[in-house]
């Protein structure tokens, strides 16, 4: 099915994308195997199909962004996925992301709050023929009844990591999150020993929506 979505121009797009991604430091070959696979421009409108394949983030539905690709690239990298990882997402958005972690092979349960972007990118990655499993709901609260994960990506920025998503984590595991508040956040990556205990490292500064709490039903 992503072939009859794709075309030869958007293909020659990523190819370059991928090498400015490369030029700014992603060094796994997976992740950018992976985004050079998943066609980006059928996550977003139609009014920014020409941006597609500009490292650029840009609007979606409900007010929130498709990630910048190198955003992407870079936390996916972080997360050090291998096939067959099972991968809590907390914020869905245009499902872009959860395209890149099941194109590499992970299981992919995804939550989103807001319930027009549930519903939308759940019907782009079921034309795209990715599985994923999708929950709507506050992600705060994760989804400890298909935990425990070998990794959690959460794609807001929150202003501390909620203590029960870290508990959700398999030992070995790690988390991946923006961390501070409005303005700018660092990257920030806990890793979970297999005795229980959390190691965090910063990796630089980067800029997202906040991660909010409850559900969002109207459009």
């Amino acid at each position: 099915m992503v072939s009859e979505l794709d075309s030869f121009l958007a293909k020659g797009k990523r190819k370059k994308l991928i090498e400015k991604l490369r030029g700014k430091g992603i060094k796994d070959e997976a992740v950018l195997e992976a985004m050079n696979k998943v066609p980006r421009h059928v996550f977003m409108d139609n009014a920014f199909l020409h941006h597609a394949y500009q490292d650029k983030a840009f609007p979606i539905s409900a007010g929130q962004t498709i990630s910048q690709p190198y955003t992407v690239a870079f936390q996916t990298e972080l997360l050090q996925v291998k096939k067959r990882d099972k991968v809590l997402e907390i914020g869905t958005g245009s499902g872009y992301q959860a395209a890149i972690l099941a194109e590499m092979g992970a299981r992919v349960y995804s939550i989103e709050r807001q319930k027009e972007l549930f519903q939308k990118a759940q019907k782009t990655l079921h034309k795209l023929d990715y599985d994923i499993h999708f929950f709507f709901g506050d992600g705060h609260e994760g989804k400890p009844q298909y935990g425990p994960y070998n990794a959690i990506l959460i794609t807001a920025a929150t202003g501390e990591i909620p203590e029960n998503l870290l508990e959700q984590l398999k030992p070995g595991g790690c988390l991946v999150a923006p961390v501070g508040q409005s303005g700018n956040q660092v990257m920030t990556r806990i890793s979970k020993s297999e005795t229980g205990e959390y190691e965090k490292t910063n990796h630089g500064m980067f800029v997202f929506v906040p991660m909010l709490r409850g559900t969002v039903n109207d459009k």
